[in-house]
C-alpha cells in the first residue's frame, strides 16, 4: 500500500472515530430482525472476503491502464449492525479475512461521503468500495413493485443492496429481496433488477 493510500486510509478512520464519539451508533439490543440482519449482511461479506485476492487481481489488471495503487485500503460501507459484522469478521475470522484486516474500514455511508467530500479519491486511485446494508423499512409506496411476492399480514420487504466499485472487471452491483414477518427473514428474489436504477457502468 502507498504511503498516500495509508494516509487517506487512517485518515477515514479517524474521522469516523470522531463522528461516533459525537454521535454513537445506533445498535440497540439484540433482537431476533438484528440477528436476521446480520445473518445476511455476514454471508454476503464473508463472501467477499473469501475472494479478496481475486477482486484486488481484477483491480491490478484494471489499473494496468489507468493507474493507480494496486495494493488499496478497502472500505466498507454498511449499516452500525453491519460494522458489528465486519469488525467480527475482520478481527476473528478467516485467515483471508483477517488478513484483509490491516487495509480495510467498516463506516456508514454517511461517513464515508463526508471523508470524500473533503478528499475525494478520483478514479478510485486508492481504495476499492464494497457496500453491503439493508433497508429494512421499505416505503408502503414501492409495495407495487415487489406485487408478485405477496406479503401476509404482519410482513414488510426488506432490500439487501450490496456492491463493489474500484475493482474494474470484479466491479458489481446486487439487490435482494427479503421479507421480515417479525421472526425471521426469508429471501424472495436474488439479483433483483429495482425500477429507476441505472445499471452500473
Amino acid at each position: 500500500m502507498l504511503a498516500a493510500t495509508r494516509e487517506w486510509l487512517e485518515g477515514l478512520r479517524a474521522l469516523a472515530a470522531a463522528q461516533r464519539l459525537e454521535k454513537p451508533l445506533a445498535v440497540t439490543s439484540p433482537s431476533a430482525e438484528q440477528a436476521a440482519e446480520r445473518m445476511i449482511l455476514a454471508a454476503r461479506l464473508s463472501a467477499w472476503l473469501a475472494e479478496g485476492e481475486t477482486i484486488l487481481a481484477a483491480r491490478r489488471e484494471w489499473l494496468a491502464t489507468r493507474g493507480g495503487d494496486p495494493e488499496p485500503a478497502v472500505v466498507i460501507t454498511t449499516s452500525p449492525v453491519g460494522i458489528d459484522v465486519a469488525t467480527e469478521q475482520l478481527v476473528g475470522g478467516s485467515p483471508r479475512a483477517r488478513a484483509m484486516a490491516g487495509r480495510a474500514v467498516a463506516v456508514t455511508e454517511r461517513e464515508y461521503r463526508l471523508w470524500c467530500i473533503g478528499h475525494p479519491d478520483a478514479g478510485a486511485a486508492r481504495h476499492v468500495n464494497l457496500w453491503n446494508w439493508i433497508k429494512t423499512r421499505v416505503p408502503p409506496q414501492r409495495d407495487p413493485e415487489f406485487a408478485r411476492h405477496r406479503l401476509a399480514a404482519g410482513e414488510r420487504y426488506w432490500l439487501h443492496r450490496a456492491g463493489i466499485a474500484g475493482a474494474g472487471g470484479a466491479d458489481r452491483r446486487e439487490c435482494h429481496l427479503w421479507k421480515w414477518n417479525g421472526r425471521h427473514a426469508a429471501l424472495l428474489e436474488a439479483f433483483l433488477t429495482e425500477q429507476g436504477v441505472a445499471e452500473l457502468k
